[in-house]
Order: C-alpha cells, then structure tokens, then sequence
C-alpha cells in the first residue's frame, strides 16, 4: 500500500447507503489501507463486524449533518456508536450557538464529547463547517477543540454549502499548531485535490472518493 492510502477515512454518509455498499466500502478499506471507513452510525455495528483483525478504523459521526443537537444527544450518539465498535467519533459543533457569539455553549458542547469520547478510548474530530463561518470564527472555535483536546479539527461534514479549500485548511493548521491533528473534508475528488490538503497541513483526508484516487497514485 502507499504511504497516502493512510491519510484516508474511505467515507459514505449518504442517507441511503444499504449494507451491500457499507460491505463493498469496507472490503476496499481492507485492499487499499485506508485509515478508517467512515459510515452512519447505524452502520458501525456491521462495518465493525466486517473490519474484525484489520488495520482499519471504525469511524462514525454524531450530531450529524447540522450540529444543532443538544451537547447530551451527542454524548450519547458517541457511546452508542462506541460500544458497537466505533474508535473514532466526528462531531459536528453547534454553528448556529457559534454564529449566535455563545461560545460558552460551544465549549462545552465540544468538550464534553471530546471526554466522553476519551473516557470510552476513541479519538474526537471536531467538525467546524468552514464554508459557514468567518476566519475569525474558524479560528475561534479551532482554539476550543484545541483547549478541549480534541484530537483533530475537520473542515466539512460535506452536506454544506462548500466543503474543504486550501486557505481553509492552512489556518486551521496555523491555529492548532503541529500537534493536533486537521482533517480535510468536503469536495475532495482527485489526487491532486488530496495533495494539495496534504500540503496545505491535512493530516487526514475524508473523501467518498479514495479508490479512485489510489488508481491515479498508481
């Protein structure tokens, strides 16, 4: 396998993904390496099944695609999703309460999944949904996950109105220092759109599309 095959969450979140696509989604985590199979938490329990003895994460998303879930819902989508078999949880923030100038509200909503998540040894990806916010609000909310400790910030749940950009990216990566992890998401297709987040400071990439950027790496 490449070396780029590990920055990959092999991703489906479409509403009507069945469980021969969840199967066919996981079977080419398992050939390329991917770094995770990211899927509905519905889907954890069978993509957790079908990983059993691989390398592959079980990743999953809660308070999924709008964020505007109470902080408790979340908390308990996460541990669902943990006990089916999940290791890595993206959590979308409350962006309306960020908009709104309640950053206490969204401090809190992230810091306690990212506990929880912690607690229950999976790691946190905080999902900021850049194409919604301001710089100066992309960097605010960046500096909470940090505090929080979370282990990645991610740009796009990808059922926005934009997903990831370079410049997006890089301040990101510029706000949360080296040490923190900064997953791309949202719009990546091609191999150079992966190299590109990479070079802007991705750390991960989420991408319905990491087979068809394996073939043109080769």
């Amino acid at each position: 396998m490449t070396n780029l095959a590990r920055f990959i969450d092999h991703t489906l979140l479409k509403p009507e993904a069945t469980a021969q696509q969840v199967e066919k989604l996981c079977q080419e985590a398992k050939t390329y390496g991917f770094a995770s199979v990211c899927i509905n938490p519905s889907d954890v329990k069978l993509a957790t099944e079908l990983m059993r003895g691989s390398a592959v994460k079980v990743c999953t998303v809660v308070g999924f695609p709008l964020g505007a879930t109470l902080a408790l819902v979340k908390v308990f989508e996460a541990e669902q999703a943990i006990n089916n078999g999940a290791t890595e949880i993206d959590m979308v923030i409350n962006i309306g309460a960020l908009k709104s100038g309640n950053v206490s509200l969204v401090e809190q909503d992230i810091a306690t999944v990212v506990k929880t998540c912690h607690q229950h040894g999976a790691i946190c990806k905080v999902i900021i949904e850049t194409a919604l916010l301001t710089d100066d609000e992309k960097i605010r909310v960046c500096q909470l996950a940090k505090q929080a400790n979370a282990d990645f910030v991610k740009t796009s749940t990808g059922f926005s109105t934009g997903g990831a950009t370079v410049a997006d990216v890089a301040l990101m990566r510029r706000t949360v220092g080296t040490e923190m992890g900064v997953k791309a998401s949202g719009g990546i297709k091609t191999l150079a759109d992966a190299q590109a987040m990479l070079d802007a400071g991705a750390s991960r990439l989420g991408t319905s599309a990491g087979v068809q950027i394996m073939q043109a790496e080769c």
